[in-house]
């Protein structure tokens, strides 16, 4: 499902909310024993050898948070994490355990803005009580550490570009893509584009060696020219 811009806000700016508190965090874990997907997980370690789970299930509108999709709230703390106006319409539905952070944007002219790279703020309106874990530890860790390689994954593909992909792959995507257009911008299809593309490379390679080709045929036209005037004055030995 394609993520809001407001779903998108929320996201970063918790993602910089845990990080800001020390904590490894990632999106979109897997829970054990059919628990669901959580939006965000964070890791805290609070002593050596011992970590605390937080997890964080977002929402902006009132239908989203009446979904029927699996509420994944299996850490030592669980909170919602919604927008201002959205809390005041579910406050009396959210249970006594699990917290709320409301998430303010900020102003454009606000000059905090210029010191965070993050959309908005959370605060905690609503503390979370802590809970026992609700599944396996050693469970809950292998999950979030392939997560975390989901999206070291994905962040090396973003750096290699088209490098990380096989020219078959690209060759696929782009037939895929080959009935996709822009209303906005009518410019012919992917694929065409590429073939086109393509073709008027290979017309500008072979126009350039057919220019290097005459060129190399004029030199050894003159040379001979050349050889046979001296010949014909006598000057070869």
């Amino acid at each position: 499902m394609t993520k809001t811009a407001l779903t998108l806000d929320l996201e970063r700016t918790l993602y910089g909310y845990c990080r800001d508190a020390g904590a490894a965090v990632v999106e979109e874990v897997t829970m054990p024993a059919d628990r669901g997907i959580v939006d965000t997980l964070a890791c805290q370690l609070i002593a050596p050898n011992t970590c605390e789970w937080r997890c964080y299930e977002l929402k902006v509108t009132k239908s989203d948070f009446h979904s029927s999709a699996q509420l994944s709230f299996v850490g030592h703390y669980n909170y919602f994490v919604l927008p201002l106006a959205l809390y005041h319409q579910v406050a009396a539905e959210i249970p006594s355990h699990v917290g709320v952070l409301v998430y303010r944007p900020f102003e454009k002219a606000d000059p905090d803005r210029v010191a965070t790279p993050y959309p908005g703020y959370l605060t905690i309106i609503k503390p979370a009580r802590q809970q026992a874990l609700q599944v396996p530890a050693d469970e809950l860790l292998d999950r979030f550490l392939h997560a975390l390689t989901r999206e070291v994954d994905k962040a090396k593909r973003m750096d290699q570009g088209l490098q990380g992909f096989g020219t078959d792959q690209l060759y696929r995507e782009l037939k895929r893509r080959a009935p996709l257009t822009d209303p906005l911008y009518p410019t012919p299809p992917y694929y065409d584009r590429f073939i086109q593309d393509l073709n008027q490379e290979a017309i500008t390679d072979l126009a350039d060696q057919a220019a290097a080709l005459r060129a190399e045929n004029a030199r050894l036209r003159r040379e001979a020219s050349y050889w046979r005037w001296r010949a014909g004055q006598g000057l070869l030995p």
